[in-house]
């Protein structure tokens, strides 16, 4: 397997946004997970809606949509994107893990046609999403955790597919 470049240094070694200009459009797709981790009666007052900031995934998915969409005024290097989908969903554990959480689970699907990948767009949207999810919970569990945040999946551009071989 050949050593993959740093593509995001120029030739004196300084940060750069890379050029795509010769690179061709293809449609692109990534998919990106993470899991917040709560306690078990944060958990019940999501589902039941009993938070009183309001419906916290019902926000926590138009956050995630919105992560997408800003990540290069996040992230000092990608290219602004037209983005042609953003999905955000969710996954409930309801069953407290061996450290007593329960857990939602955030899954981001985006896509585009064009000449680069949209990874940090996939986690960016599951990243803001969980964000959210801490800030409208965070009176009643300041103790709420992040984990496993991690590309899924990709397909698309020069260097084809991707799939996570990591248990996301």
């Amino acid at each position: 397997m050949a050593k993959a470049e740093l593509t995001h240094f120029n030739t004196e070694g300084r940060a750069r946004m890379v050029d795509v200009t010769q690179k061709s459009d293809t449609v692109r797709t990534a998919v990106a997970k993470g899991t917040v981790y709560m306690q078990p009666m944060t958990f019940q007052r999501i589902v039941e809606g009993q938070i009183s900031k309001g419906d916290v995934l019902a926000v926590a998915k138009v956050a995630g949509v919105m992560g997408a969409k800003r990540t290069p005024d996040l992230i000092p290097m990608c290219h602004p994107i037209l983005l042609t989908g953003v999905d955000v969903s969710f996954t409930q554990h309801p069953t407290p893990n061996e450290k007593g959480k329960c857990a939602i689970t955030i899954t981001a699907t985006v896509k585009t046609t064009g000449p680069t990948g949209v990874e940090m767009e996939a986690l960016s949207a599951v990243t803001v999403a969980a964000l959210t999810i801490y800030d409208m919970c965070k009176a009643i569990d300041k103790g709420m955790t992040f984990g496993k945040i991690g590309l899924v999946s990709k397909s698309g551009g020069k260097s084809g597919a991707f799939v996570s071989q990591e248990e996301l």
